[in-house]
C-alpha cells in the first residue's frame, strides 16, 4: 500500500510541476499555429454602402399584375404550352428614393384601384402627392443606378416586357393551415403494422437525450404551411398585350386567383453588381 501511495503522490507532483511550467511558458502557442492568427480588421465592410454594392440590382422596376388562371398557349412550332394569365392594369409610380437621401435607389409602384373612402387621410395625401388615384397594392423595385429613377405619375404597361425575355414572380403561397410533417416536409413517416400504435404519421425523434435536453432551431416539424412569399425564377414571356393590358407567363405561378403578384426582371440573368462596374 506505502507503494502505490509513493507512486500517485509522484503522479499528482509531476503533473502539477507540468502545469507550473505551462502557465510560466511565454510561448502558448504552436509557432505553426502563429502566422495565422490575425488582429486586422476584416476585409469585407458591414455599412449598408458596402452591403449594396455587393448586392445583385437590375437597372430598372418591374410591374404588378394580378394571377387571374392558366390556359394553355401554342407555339410556332405546335408545341402546346402551359401557361398563366397575368392582368397588368393601372401601374403607376407612386414614390421614388434616390440613395443620396435614402441611402437606396427604389422606385415604389402601385397598382389597382381602391374606393377614396377605404383609404387613411395619409395614404391619401401619398397618392396627391404622385397624382394618381389610390391604389390597391403598392411595391417597391430597387434598382441598380439612380438615373434610371422614374417621374412620379409615369404609367407602366404590359409591353414594359418583351416576348422571350425571362422573368421572376413572386407572389404569396396558397395558405393550408395546419399540416403534420409529411406534407409539410415530406417525411416518410412510420410503419404502417408491426407494431406501429398512433405513430403512422408522426416525425419520430427530434433530437438527443439529456444533452442538449431540447429540440434544437430549425428542426423540421409540424406547423403551418404556405401563407408565405415565394419566387419563381426564371420563367419565359409567351405573350404580352399592352392594349388588353395581360401577360402571359410560361408555366404555373404560386398563389390563388385574384391575387397579386410582382413581376421583374430574371434576376439571375439580368441582375448586376455595383462593386464589379466599378471595377
Amino acid at each position: 500500500m506505502s507503494f502505490i501511495f509513493k507512486r500517485a503522490q509522484s503522479s499528482i507532483s509531476n503533473a502539477t510541476t507540468a502545469l507550473n511550467e505551462l502557465k510560466s511558458s511565454k510561448q502558448l502557442i504552436s509557432p505553426s499555429v502563429i502566422p495565422y492568427i490575425n488582429s486586422n480588421a476584416p476585409i469585407t465592410s458591414r455599412n449598408n454602402e458596402s452591403k449594396r454594392q455587393r448586392r445583385r440590382l437590375l437597372e430598372r422596376p418591374g410591374l404588378i399584375g394580378i394571377k387571374r388562371g392558366m390556359t394553355c398557349f401554342f407555339d410556332n412550332q405546335g408545341r402546346r404550352l402551359p401557361a398563366t394569365v397575368l392582368e397588368i392594369i393601372q401601374n403607376e409610380v407612386t414614390f421614388t428614393r434616390n440613395v443620396t437621401k435614402e441611402g437606396i435607389n427604389s422606385i415604389q409602384i402601385g397598382a389597382g384601384y381602391q374606393k377614396p373612402q377605404n383609404v387613411t387621410r395619409s395614404m391619401l395625401g401619398h397618392f396627391r402627392n404622385a397624382k394618381v388615384s389610390p391604389k390597391q397594392y403598392l411595391s417597391d423595385f430597387e434598382i441598380l443606378n439612380e438615373d434610371n429613377l422614374l417621374p412620379l405619375g409615369t404609367e407602366l404597361k404590359a409591353d414594359h416586357f418583351k416576348i422571350g425575355q425571362f422573368v421572376d414572380v413572386i407572389s404569396v403561397i396558397k395558405g393550408k393551415g395546419m399540416a403534420g410533417v409529411m406534407k409539410r416536409w415530406g417525411f416518410g413517416g412510420g410503419n404502417a403494422s408491426h407494431g406501429a400504435s398512433k405513430s403512422h404519421r408522426s416525425a419520430g425523434s427530434t433530437g438527443q437525450n439529456t444533452t442538449p435536453a431540447r429540440v434544437l432551431p430549425g428542426k423540421k416539424m409540424a406547423g403551418r404551411l404556405g401563407n408565405e412569399r415565394n419566387t419563381i425564377f426564371n420563367l419565359e414571356i409567351l405573350d404580352c398585350n399592352a392594349d388588353n393590358g395581360y401577360i402571359l407567363v410560361k408555366g404555373c405561378v404560386s398563389g390563388s386567383k385574384g391575387s397579386f403578384v410582382e413581376i421583374r426582371d430574371a434576376l439571375k440573368k439580368y441582375g448586376k453588381h455595383l462593386i464589379n462596374l466599378n471595377k
